[in-house]
C-alpha cells in the first residue's frame, strides 16, 4: 500500500546531462548575445523601444537580478547606434528680457565652436574699439563735428547778443550753460556793482530781463536744439565707427552660422546691444575702475561684460551615438536641471551662465534609465519627470517654488523641447500601485516588459547559459569552467528555480558562484574550473549562512527542542516550517499536538488565540472545520472541540502548508489511533481532502532529514509531500543517497486519505451500502468516537 507513494531517488533531482555539450571547456563558446529565457519581455521591450509616439515608455517589472537593468542598457545601446546624434544646446542672454534667459541649439560639435566665436568676437572688440576710438581718423571726424557745432552755437549766440545789448544784457557761456548778465557803462556787470543797486534799479533790470527772455526764447531754443543735433551726429559717429570694427566679426559668424535663424536672430540682437553700449567698450579693462575697497569683488565692467557668454549647456560633440543616460540619484535637480547661486559680499546672486542642466537635458533625443523607487523617494521628482513628459519640454523650475514657498527672484530659463524614451525600472507591486493609482502612469507608460524569475529547462536555453558562463569568464577575467562544472551551475540554477524543468533568471545568484568557485580553483591551483570546485563554492556559500541553522539542530540534538522521529503517538505529529536568515532559507520540523474533547467550541486554534498566526494559516485551519463536517457531521451534530498547537514556537506563522499536517493530528487524536513519528509531513488541503503543492519543498525536506541524521537513521524516516510537489524537488546529493540506500524515504500524494493511511498503517475505508464505514478502519474509529462524544452531550444536556 505504502509503496505506490514513495518516491525512487531518480525522481528527487534532475541531472544535467554534460553529454549534449560539444565543448570542453567554456573557453571554445562563443559570447551570448542578448539575455536566456525572457522571449516576453525582450519583445515587449524592443516594441517599446521603437514606437515613436508620446506615451510609450517602458515600466520593466521583475526581480532584482534577473537581469533587466544590463539587459536594457544593452538593447538601447543597440538601437541608439542607429539614432542620430542629438543637438547640443546653448543658453544665452536674453537681451529684451534679462530674467528669461534663450535657449538655442546647434548641431552636435557647434556648441563648442559657437561659444569660442563669441569670445573671440567679445575679447578682439575689447581690443580693437579702445584703439580706434583713439585714433587719428576718429579725433579728425569728432574734430569737424565739434568745431561745425562751436561755429553755429557761436552764431546763435551773437544773434543773441544783438538782441541782448538792445535791453541792456551780455549772453555769456559757462559750465552751467549760457546765462545773462546786465551791462554798467558798456561792459558787464561785476557781482558788487550789482549789490550796490537800489531796488527799483534791480526792478528795472529785471523787467528788461524777462522782456529779453521773451524775445530770445526760440534762440535759446536753436541752441538746445543743436546741442541735440549735435550729440546724436556725434553717436552716430560712435556707430559708424563701431560698426565698421564690429561688421568685420559678425559677418564672418553670421555665415558660418546662417542655416540657424535662432541663432543669426541672437547675433543681431548682440550687435545692436554692444553699439549701444560702446562706452564699455571704449574702456580698456579695468580702466577707470576707482580703487576697489573689496579686491576679490570682480570690477563693474567684467561683471557687464557676463552677458556676452554662452552657457554650453548640453555638449553632445564627443557622443558616438544617441545619449544613454542611467541616473542613479534621480532628485528634481538631477532631473531636471537647476540655476545654481553664487555667494557675492554675503548675497546670493545668478546669471544665465549658472543655469545647469538635469538627466532629462542629458537623455534628450536618447534613453533615459531610472529606478522608479529612487525616483519615488526623491520630493517633487515624480511629478516633475510625469509634467516634462506630458509637456514634451523640460522647464527648470525651483523646488522651493513648486512647493508653494516665498523665494527670491530667480531666472526662468526658456524651456528645451524634449524628445527621450524613459525606461523605469521597479517590481510588479509598484507597477500595480501606480497603474491603478495614477492616472498619468497609465497614459505615459504604456508598455510593461515583465522579467520571469525562472525559463523552462530546454537544450537550447541550457547551451545559452553554458555561453552566458563564457561570456562572464572573459567580461570578468575568471577561469573557463569544464564540462562538469558548467553541469553543476545548471544543476544549481534549477535548485534555484525550485523546478526539474526550470532554471533561475536571477543571474546575480549565479554570477556570486561563478567568482567563488573561479576562487577556489584558484586556492587549489587549477587552470579550469571543474564540479568539484563549484560544489564546494556551494557548500562554503551555505555554510557561511547556516550558524542559526546548526544552533537549531543543536537544539534538537540536546533535547532543548522537542522533537521525536522514531515511535507512534496519538494527536501528535512533525509539520515542516521554512525558515531564513537573509538570502539562505531552511527548513526546520516543528511538533505540532492536537487534543479533542467534547464540546461545541470547533477547532481552536491556539496560534491565532494568541495572534501569532497570519491571516492565511487561520484559513487553513477554517478549511479543516469544513473538511470534518462535510465528511463526518451530515447526518448528525458534531459535539467537539479541537486544540491545535504548534509547540515550542514563540513567533509569528503563516501560510497553510501545514493544514494537512493538522488534520492528521486531528484525526489521529479523534480515532485515538497512534500516527509515527518518523514521518513528517507538508502540504495544504482544501475542504475536499485534496493535498495541494506548497512552496519550500526541498528545503523542508532536507531540514527534517538533518534532524533525522543528528538523532540517528532508523530507515523508517521521510516525509509526505504533495504529488504536486514532485516537479520541484532538487534535493542535496546526501539525501538522494539516503533515499536510494532505504534510509530515508520520500512519499508524494495527492489525498489526505493517502496520508492517513501512510501515518497509521490503517485503511481510511469508505462507506458501505448500509452507509457505514467497515468496522477496523479508521473512519469507523472516527464516527464511533464522534457518536460516543454526541450521546455524552445529549445525556447531559438531559440531566
Amino acid at each position: 500500500m505504502v509503496e505506490k507513494y514513495r518516491l525512487k531517488a531518480e525522481q528527487l533531482t534532475s541531472l544535467c546531462d554534460i553529454g549534449i555539450f560539444d565543448f570542453e571547456t567554456t573557453a571554445d563558446l562563443t559570447p551570448l548575445k542578448g539575455i536566456i529565457g525572457q522571449e516576453r519581455a525582450v519583445s515587449a521591450l524592443t516594441f517599446g523601444l521603437k514606437v515613436k509616439k508620446k506615451g510609450y515608455n517602458i515600466y520593466i517589472a521583475g526581480l532584482s537580478g534577473t537581469g533587466r537593468s544590463s539587459y536594457s542598457y544593452s538593447i538601447t545601446e543597440m538601437l541608439a547606434e542607429k539614432m542620430p546624434i542629438p543637438d547640443d544646446w546653448i543658453y544665452v542672454y536674453n537681451f529684451k528680457n534679462p530674467d528669461r534667459p534663450k535657449a538655442l541649439n546647434l548641431k552636435a560639435g557647434l556648441g563648442v565652436e559657437f561659444k569660442k566665436d563669441i569670445e573671440d568676437i567679445i575679447e578682439n572688440l575689447r581690443n580693437d574699439i579702445p584703439v580706434i576710438f583713439a585714433g587719428t581718423d576718429y579725433e579728425v571726424k569728432k574734430n569737424e563735428l565739434l568745431r561745425e557745432y562751436q561755429q553755429k552755437s557761436q552764431d546763435i549766440i551773437d544773434e543773441l547778443n544783438k538782441k541782448a545789448l538792445k535791453h541792456g544784457f551780455v549772453f555769456k557761456e559757462t559750465e552751467q550753460g549760457i546765462i545773462t548778465i546786465p551791462l554798467f557803462e558798456g561792459r558787464p556787470m561785476k557781482q558788487e556793482e550789482y549789490m550796490n543797486l537800489s531796488s527799483e534799479e534791480i526792478k528795472e533790470i529785471k523787467d528788461r530781463s524777462e522782456q529779453l527772455n521773451i524775445e530770445t526764447v526760440e534762440f535759446i531754443n536753436n541752441l538746445k536744439n543743436l546741442e541735440e543735433e549735435m550729440k546724436e551726429k556725434f553717436k552716430e559717429l560712435d556707430c559708424e565707427v563701431g560698426n565698421n570694427a564690429i561688421n568685420y566679426h559678425i559677418k564672418k559668424i553670421m555665415d558660418k552660422y546662417r542655416n540657424n535663424q535662432g541663432i543669426i536672430e541672437y547675433i543681431k540682437e548682440l550687435q545692436q546691444d554692444i553699439l549701444e553700449n560702446l562706452a564699455k567698450f571704449k574702456r580698456k579693462s579695468g580702466e577707470d575702475e576707482g580703487p576697489q575697497i573689496f579686491p576679490f569683488k570682480p570690477p563693474k565692467d567684467e561683471k557687464f561684460f557676463n552677458r556676452y557668454k554662452v552657457n554650453l549647456f548640453i555638449n553632445n560633440g564627443e557622443l558616438k551615438h544617441a545619449p544613454i543616460i542611467n541616473e542613479t540619484n534621480p532628485s528634481f535637480y538631477n532631473l531636471l536641471g537647476s540655476v545654481e547661486y553664487k555667494s557675492e559680499m554675503g548675497a546670493y546672486k545668478t546669471d544665465f551662465t549658472q543655469i545647469k542642466p538635469g538627466a532629462l537635458h542629458l537623455a534628450n533625443g536618447g534613453f533615459l534609465i531610472l529606478n522608479i523607487r529612487e525616483v519615488l523617494t526623491q520630493p517633487m521628482a515624480w511629478e516633475g519627470l510625469k509634467r516634462a513628459l506630458k509637456t514634451q519640454e523640460i522647464n527648470i523650475e525651483s523646488l522651493s517654488k513648486m512647493l508653494g514657498y516665498i523665494v527670491t527672484t530667480s531666472l526662468k530659463p526658456e524651456p528645451i523641447p524634449l524628445d527621450i524614451k524613459v525606461i523605469l525600472i521597479g517590481d510588479s507591486y509598484i507597477y500595480h500601485l501606480l497603474y491603478n493609482l495614477d492616472e498619468d502612469f497609465r497614459k505615459l507608460f504604456k508598455i510593461m516588459a515583465d522579467f520571469d524569475i525562472e525559463m523552462n529547462k530546454n537544450e537550447d536555453n541550457v547551451y545559452k547559459m553554458a555561453k552566458f558562463i563564457a561570456t562572464h569568464c572573459e567580461k570578468e577575467k575568471l577561469k573557463h569552467f569544464d564540462k562538469s562544472g558548467v553541469g553543476k551551475i545548471i544543476e544549481y540554477s534549477s535548485r534555484l528555480a525550485d523546478h526539474q524543468q526550470k532554471l533561475s533568471s536571477r543571474f546575480n545568484q549565479i554570477v556570486e558562484i561563478l567568482y567563488e568557485a573561479d576562487q577556489w580553483a584558484e586556492i587549489e591551483g587549477s587552470k579550469i574550473v571543474r564540479a568539484k570546485h563549484v560544489m564546494k563554492a556551494i557548500e562554503q556559500k551555505i555554510y557561511r549562512n547556516s550558524k542559526y541553522e546548526e544552533k537549531l539542530n543543536e537544539m534538537f540534538k540536546d533535547g532543548t527542542l522537542l522533537i521525536d522521529v522514531d515511535g507512534e503517538k496519538i494527536g501528535q505529529i512533525n509539520g515542516l516550517v521554512v525558515m531564513g536568515t537573509g538570502e539562505y532559507s531552511f527548513g526546520k520540523p516543528s511538533r505540532i499536538t492536537v487534543s479533542t474533547y467534547k464540546g461545541k467550541s470547533g477547532i481552536i486554534n491556539i496560534e491565532r488565540e494568541v495572534k501569532k498566526s497570519g491571516s492565511i494559516h487561520d484559513k487553513g485551519v477554517l478549511i479543516l472545520s469544513g473538511f470534518l463536517g462535510s465528511r463526518y457531521a451530515k447526518e448528525e451534530l458534531m459535539s467537539l472541540t479541537v486544540s491545535i498547537s504548534f509547540e515550542q514556537n514563540y513567533s509569528m506563522i503563516d501560510g497553510d502548508s501545514a493544514s494537512s499536517t493538522e488534520l492528521y493530528a486531528i484525526l489521529s487524536s479523534i480515532a485515538e489511533v497512534p500516527i509515527k513519528q518518523s514521518i513528517a509531513v507538508t502540504g495544504s488541503v482544501n475542504q475536499m481532502g485534496e493535498i495541494q503543492p506548497i512552496g519550500g519543498v526541498n528545503e523542508k525536506i532536507e531540514g527534517f532529514y538533518d534532524v533525522c541524521k543528528l538523532k540517528g537513521l532508523t530507515g523508517e524516516q521521510g516525509v509526505i509531500i504533495p504529488v504536486q510537489n514532485v516537479k520541484n524537488l532538487m534535493l542535496k546529493r546526501e539525501v538522494i543517497d539516503a533515499v536510494e540506500k532505504g534510509q530515508f524515504h520520500i512519499y508524494a500524494i495527492s489525498h489526505v486519505d493517502q496520508g492517513i493511511e501512510i501515518l497509521t498503517g490503517i485503511p481510511v475505508g469508505e462507506k458501505g451500502e448500509n452507509g457505514e464505514y467497515p468496522e477496523g478502519t479508521l473512519n469507523y474509529l472516527i464516527v464511533k468516537k464522534l457518536k460516543e462524544l454526541n450521546e455524552k452531550g445529549e445525556k447531559e444536556r438531559e440531566q
